[in-house]
């Protein structure tokens, strides 16, 4: 089977891995961008990383912001003149909440760029859902309830979301189309005697993987850690037992829930991955990662209000070397295990390079 979830993918890409350091003259664009494009979100998740003050992402972020039309029709040109390989539209807010997100895709959908998205799920309907079935490569919902009353307590909606969005994600997959459908599902305390069940209802209605990943609920890694301690060993085996009895070749249960503490702990002075997946955020600022997103003192690359993301991006390579991880980046980080691995791919000694 090949790998959807693999830190590899990168590797693919050699020259704009080669380009990092900044001791070559050019510039390379970014492989993968994720756009913002409004902070709008009907749902209110108690969890949330941009909506709770305890956590740092987000912690700048106007819920009023989006990204205005003919800017949005601007930045769409620029990365497929650039020759950015993927866009996925992200949160903030919800994309599918964000007025002009048909159009935006209508656009790309005539470059080489491929797309994707997250989303709640709840306006996967209509004309929008049409064009992500048969032409975006993948889609994925975020859930944690396990019916109506649990998810209506999750993200204060009325009842009846969680069915609507059940059938939502089943009509979607009846369009047709090649779009890779996932469900991310948040683990803390409550849910975390139901993964199972929630899996297997899950494959009934369609969807393609369903994806494992623990609530954050610190800045710090220790914290987070005694957090899930108490149902880490219920969840690891409620997934390893959806494993072996749910998947097959149309469905994929992918493990993503871990200890969290090696993604906090940074000892490089320097981020890789802020060239190759930056943020646009609906601010129209640009961040290095959706960790540091809304985040101005410590996560701020620059701005593209004024100018063209495309002059932004080849302009004044220092600004790629500006944050530095180690000092500012203490926190959750979803790029670190790459980083790691692209530093130490660069740090190879040229002189024994043959001796593997």
């Amino acid at each position: 089977m090949r790998l959807l979830y693999t830190k590899m993918k990168v590797f693919k890409f050699k020259d704009k891995i080669d380009s990092l350091p900044g001791e070559i003259k050019e510039i390379l664009p970014p492989i993968h961008i994720r756009i913002k494009p409004t902070n709008v979100c009907a749902h209110n998740c108690r969890y949330c990383a941009y909506r709770v003050d305890n956590l740092q992402l987000g912690k700048d972020m106007d819920i009023r912001d989006y990204i205005p039309k003919e800017k949005m029709m601007e930045i769409v040109d620029d990365v497929s003149a650039m020759g950015v390989k993927a866009v996925t539209f992200s949160g903030g807010g919800d994309p599918f909440y964000y007025p002009f997100l048909l159009d935006t895709v209508k656009r790309l959908d005539k470059t080489a760029i491929k797309f994707a998205s997250l989303t709640n799920g709840a306006r996967l309907q209509g004309e929008i859902a049409e064009i992500f079935a048969h032409r975006a490569t993948w889609l994925r919902v975020s859930m944690d309830g396990w019916d109506d009353e649990s998810y209506s307590r999750y993200r204060k909606v009325p009842p009846g979301e969680f069915t609507k969005i059940m059938t939502n994600m089943e009509q979607f997959k009846k369009l047709g189309g090649n779009c890779y459908l996932g469900v991310s599902i948040i683990v803390d305390r409550e849910n975390a005697g139901h993964v199972y069940e929630f899996i297997g209802l899950l494959k009934n209605i369609g969807v393609n993987s369903v994806k494992i990943s623990p609530c954050i609920i610190s800045n710090d890694g220790s914290e987070n850690n005694a957090y899930h301690q108490p149902i880490f060993n219920t969840v690891i085996e409620s997934v390893g037992r959806s494993v072996v009895d749910f998947s097959d070749e149309h469905f994929e249960v992918f493990n993503s829930y871990h200890a969290l503490e090696d993604k906090f702990k940074k000892n490089y002075t320097w981020c890789p991955y802020l060239q190759i997946l930056p943020i646009i955020g609906a601010d129209l600022k640009v961040y290095p990662c959706q960790d540091k997103a809304y985040n101005l003192d410590e996560g701020l690359i620059g701005s593209i209000k004024n100018q063209r993301f495309k002059d932004f991006w080849f302009s004044n390579k220092n600004k790629f070397y500006m944050i530095n991880p180690s000092r500012v980046c203490n926190h959750h980080c979803v790029a670190n295990e790459k980083n790691k691995m692209i530093l130490e791919y660069l740090a190879a000694d040229a002189e024994h390079l043959e001796f593997v």
